[in-house]
């Protein structure tokens, strides 16, 4: 059974930074796309950025610029460096893995942006 941890949510005063991690635990990680969404309370979930297991990767206009996506030295696990946050970055912050079959969901992580 595949399962989706994340890590690294909390709060960070504007203009900070903040890691997010998220590791597949029991996949192989040979074909994977590793996605980090958000959702902000009486919003959509939103994709902020994904990588895939050919190094492409995708961002959102909001984040492009400010945040990179990379293969983590840690096993499995991708992590997400986001810089220059502002409030509307304020969310629920939620990792999704295909592992070539199937998308599994973590269970979400909290990140509060504030002066």
């Amino acid at each position: 059974q595949v399962q989706v941890v994340e890590s690294g949510g909390g709060l960070v005063q504007i203009g900070g930074s903040l890691r997010l991690s998220c590791t597949a635990l029991g996949t192989d990680f040979r074909i994977y796309v590793m996605a980090w969404y958000r959702q902000a309370p009486g919003k959509e979930r939103e994709l902020v950025a994904s990588l895939n297991s050919g190094n492409r990767t995708v961002y959102a206009d909001s984040v492009k610029g400010r945040s990179t996506i990379f293969r983590d030295s840690a096993q499995n696990t991708v992590s997400l460096q986001m810089d220059s946050l502002q409030r509307e970055d304020t969310a629920t912050y939620y990792c999704r893995h295909f592992d070539g079959r199937n998308w599994f969901w973590g269970q979400g992580t909290q990140v509060t942006v504030s002066s």
